[in-house]
């Protein structure tokens, strides 16, 4: 049975607005304490949308884990079009983190989303995975100009699990004072320690 291309569109926006709202409530509110009818509700779609578009909640979960992540890597692609050195490169990860923390959430910025849902999830889940290959993605991302600039591939992936594990550590301060200042300082402190190199 084909679909008319009005069904498909009210299909595909039940869809975007089904995970807009899930975006929103899991961020602010947390996974396990979002329900079903809530998103629902937000949404302003029927239950049955839920189900015509996800196969469950922890469908909808995968597509918000995923969805999260092409969402900061959309950040990092503008500030990386901006980094004209491999430095400059490096902080455009910081960057873009900078700019998810200042981002407008309804109750405040609580720190990476990806790294939020991934606490709440047990371990051996699926959605654990797909945050922990997001973290991998980063720090891959801060090795490569690290590469350029030492030339010495060890040295790089040990230099880029610092940055990563600085970066990290900002983002979860950040989250719990609500504001970029820490991921501001982390940009400077990465900054200071790729002048020496």
């Amino acid at each position: 049975m084909f679909m008319t291309s009005l069904e498909t569109l009210s299909a595909t926006s039940a869809r975007e607005r089904l995970l807009s709202a899930a975006a929103v409530l899991f961020y602010r509110d947390g996974i396990a304490a979002t329900g079903i009818d809530a998103i629902v509700k937000r949404a302003g779609v029927a239950k049955k949308s839920l189900y015509n578009n996800f196969d469950s909640k922890a469908a909808l979960v995968a597509a918000y884990l995923e969805a999260r992540h092409a969402e900061w890597l959309t950040l990092f692609e503008v500030r990386l079009s901006q980094a004209a050195t491999p430095a400059a490169r490096v902080l455009a990860v910081f960057l873009a983190y900078q700019d998810h923390a200042e981002g407008a959430y309804e109750r405040g910025f609580r720190g990476c989303g990806l790294l939020n849902a991934a606490a709440e999830l047990p371990a051996g889940h699926k959605g654990r995975e797909a945050v922990r290959r997001h973290k991998q993605q980063v720090e891959a991302l801060l090795a490569a100009p690290l590469l350029e600039m030492t030339g010495d591939e060890a040295a790089a992936s040990c230099l880029a699990r610092q940055l990563a594990f600085l970066l990290e550590g900002a983002m979860v301060r950040a989250g719990l004072e609500g504001d970029s200042r820490c991921v501001q300082q982390a940009h400077d402190m990465a900054a200071a320690l790729l002048e020496a190199i």
